[in-house]
């Protein structure tokens, strides 16, 4: 890109998507953002979580046929260890932009997303007119068109209490708490919006750190957003940025029998990290009460299973485990080029 299609074109973007074994669909994504940058500032990198399946020499293979890995705009990435979501997410925008500048925003992209033409810049400039915006997220819809919920609010004792319930009449006595929204029609603030399309202002990064590398996966949007909302910054869904979106290929959620350890690590360490740990305790006992209001519903009447199998079992010994342990002070990990493991 010139110089002078570089000023035409804005501030820069810094696209970040994330693959872990999902080689086809990462090259569908990549194809769709490159489309979508075609006319914008800034680079692709395209981050492989370690996937040992072949994923990196699977996309490196199209991409060198393709030519994408000479036109300046997309570079490849393999980590040496996947440490989850938000330490992928770290390593890409860690990696800045080819000629060593910080780009003006950072646009996460999940690989099994795939942007129209106008998402991209549709977010960029929406940040560009919002000054207190830190975060802009699209409306994400499924291959069938169907919504997906992307506009949240922060979790809490009731929220837990209430989405566990799954009662009407308790819904209706707590107003306003579930964590899912009603998605709004036009741009809207809201707490949090999911990472599968995120644009995150680069001043807000360069100012609270990027992703709590201690998640692995899930709720690591969620303490990012709290954080920059602790030191002023908003978060906004933006319904006029669309984007497609398989939802779980990577992490396999639909298809769990059983809730993995990581999921009860990551909703642990938010609670302790934002409110402390009585208040972790307190909103586990929120959800167990929940979650058992539900059984008694599914005893009287017919009712589908909501969790996965021995999901209060687990839930249980989670937090005695955590109990155990000595309390730790709880920090930001700052951005690594050195994933960790997961525990």
């Amino acid at each position: 890109m010139s110089e002078q299609h570089k000023k035409a074109a804005g501030h820069s973007v810094l696209t970040v998507l994330l693959n872990y074994k999902t080689p086809e669909m990462t090259v569908k994504s990549l194809r769709a953002a490159m489309a979508a940058m075609e006319d914008l500032a800034g680079e692709i990198v395209v981050v492989d979580n370690a996937s040992g399946d072949g994923s990196y020499e699977s996309i490196r293979q199209v991409a060198d046929q393709e030519g994408w890995l000479t036109n300046g705009r997309v570079r490849l990435i393999q980590s040496p260890v996947n440490g989850g979501f938000g330490t992928g997410m770290n390593l890409g925008m860690q990696a800045g932009l080819s000629d060593g500048c910080r780009p003006d925003f950072y646009y996460l992209l999940n690989s099994d997303a795939f942007a129209n033409e106008d998402t991209i810049r549709t977010l960029r400039d929406f940040l560009q007119e919002t000054p207190e915006a830190g975060f802009a997220g699209s409306y994400v819809h499924g291959l069938d068109d169907d919504p997906h919920c992307t506009a949240f609010r922060f979790p809490t004792l009731a929220s837990e209490f209430e989405g566990a319930a799954h009662t009407g009449l308790i819904t209706r006595l707590l107003p306003n708490v579930s964590v899912p929204m009603d998605l709004p029609i036009r741009a809207t603030r809201v707490d949090w919006t999911a990472g599968a399309s995120l644009m995150i202002r680069a001043d807000v990064i360069q100012e609270v750190g990027g992703f709590d590398e201690t998640f692995f996966l899930y709720f690591e949007e969620t303490e990012l957003c709290n954080r920059a909302a602790a030191a002023g910054w908003h978060t906004y869904y933006v319904p006029e940025s669309r984007i497609a979106h398989v939802g779980s290929a990577s992490t396999g959620m639909k298809r769990w029998s059983r809730t993995p350890g990581y999921w009860f690590d990551s909703r642990w360490h938010y609670f302790s990290k934002v409110h402390g740990r009585f208040y972790a305790v307190a909103a586990t006992f929120a959800l167990l009460a929940g979650s058992g209001i539900y059984c008694l519903r599914r005893l009287i009447q017919t009712k589908p299973q909501m969790n996965s199998d021995g999901f209060i079992r687990d839930l249980w010994t989670h937090m005695r485990t955590q109990l155990a342990r000595p309390t730790k002070h709880l920090e930001t990990r700052p951005l690594s080029s050195e994933p960790k493991e997961p525990k």
